[in-house]
């Protein structure tokens, strides 16, 4: 059966929308940075790492709650929050659609960007060291971020991601420029059985010369998916070799789902 693939970064040129120029209205309260930081900073991140170098991904339970979940859907139809809309469907990257929001991002979404990245910046160098690739990530988001600024990746890449029946999302690797930090986040707004049937969110592993592994990871309302952006290590018989990843959703039997996507690369 035939992979088909797609390689998103092409959409940041192509959106129906140009939302920059518009008047900003006040965005609701959704969940303070204090908090943000707490809940992130008391997760077990050793065990988050032992599940990324084992499987490529990790599940974060409950990283917001139900009211925090539906206060971010809400922002969906807030055009003057965003900076381009894509639908999936005329660009081949599947059915449905999403925005990238634009700066300055919401105070939650930024805050989870600030929050999380220091706990996976290690992870991420550990990755590379074995993968003998020499790229670094210093220890704070913010000084990531002026590496991708500082090489023209100035266009922020946190999205939301709205589905309905029928729609899905091809697998695909999120690379937007010469900067690509290898983790990102996924969040689950909308509660499975009960907003929406189907629509897993689908990992597929590409390992040399043999065939590509699938990994299903289910998610409820307000929890995260952590996995791999591009590739990721393995560890073989004779040492590690690296595994090339992609990530999508299966197609939607019934009702309407909502995703965040935290991407910690700027894009050019």
């Amino acid at each position: 059966m035939q992979d088909f693939t797609s390689d998103h970064q092409t959409s940041l040129f192509d959106s129906e929308t140009s939302p920059r120029k518009r008047r900003r209205e006040p965005v609701p309260a959704i969940a303070t940075a204090q908090s943000i930081t707490q809940r992130v900073d008391a997760i077990d991140w050793a065990r988050v790492g032992v599940d990324m170098d084992a499987q490529g991904c990790a599940v974060l339970e409950r990283l917001l709650d139900a009211d925090e979940c539906d206060a971010l859907s809400a922002l969906y139809p807030r055009d003057d929050l965003y900076r381009s809309r894509v639908v999936m469907a005329r660009h081949g990257f599947g059915r449905g659609e999403y925005k990238y929001f634009d700066y300055p991002l919401p105070d939650a979404i930024g805050a989870l960007r600030t929050a999380v990245y220091p706990h996976l910046a290690p992870l991420a160098n550990a990755w590379n060291e074995t993968m003998r690739i020499d790229v670094r990530y210093p220890s704070s988001h913010a000084a990531y971020l002026r590496r991708c600024h500082q090489a023209g990746q100035l266009r922020p890449t946190p999205l939301i991601l709205q589905y309905a029946a029928d729609d899905y999302n091809c697998l695909h690797q999120d690379l937007y420029g010469e900067h690509v930090f290898p983790i990102q986040l996924a969040v689950l707004l909308s509660e499975p059985g009960e907003d929406f049937t189907g629509g897993e969110f689908v990992l597929t592993e590409q390992r040399p010369r043999m065939q590509s592994r699938v990994e299903v990871v289910p998610l409820r309302k307000g929890d995260a998916v952590l996995f791999a952006v591009h590739h990721r290590p393995v560890q073989g018989t004779r040492g590690a070799y690296r595994v090339n990843m992609r990530h999508g959703v299966s197609r939607l039997r019934s009702g309407h789902r909502h995703t965040l996507g935290v991407i910690f690369h700027d894009a050019k």
